[in-house]
């Protein structure tokens, strides 16, 4: 079994934070003078200006140092079927051809990221249910 330079922890709460980011929807009505309670709270699914969604997400992927940002990356297409954990140190070298600047963007842009990182994480034999029942 490789070894992650990523603690599984962190690797885990950024899954979180992709996993409500993907849950957000382009805003339908930017200058809604309602309040959320009449509109049944249906902006708290959308994206707009004021949301920290993305905020939280790319800041927690810029946290992490050069080694852990490409084990993230590789654990992302690990999960979704680009590499096998018998090719993760292939998948590592790829991950640094994206460059530290682009990374945070990278990551948030992909559809369904949090899923295929809880996948690319299981393969490590980590689950997402045993992450959250110790914190």
């Amino acid at each position: 079994m490789p070894n992650l330079t990523l603690a599984p922890d962190s690797a885990f709460a950024i899954l979180l934070k992709a996993r409500q980011f993907d849950a957000k929807v382009e805003q339908t009505d930017p200058d809604s003078g309602s309040n959320p309670s009449d509109d049944s709270s249906v902006d708290a699914l959308e994206f707009g200006p004021s949301d920290d969604t993305l905020h939280e997400l790319t800041s927690a992927i810029g946290d992490l140092n050069d080694d852990e940002q490409r084990d993230l990356v590789a654990l992302i297409w690990l999960g979704r079927g680009d590499f096998d954990l018998a090719e993760w140190s292939d998948a590592r070298t790829a991950a640094a051809d994206i460059g530290r600047a682009r990374v945070k963007r990278y990551v948030a842009e992909i559809p369904l990221v949090s899923d295929f990182l809880e996948d690319g994480l299981s393969q490590f034999n980590l689950s997402l249910g045993d992450y959250l029942a110790r914190t």
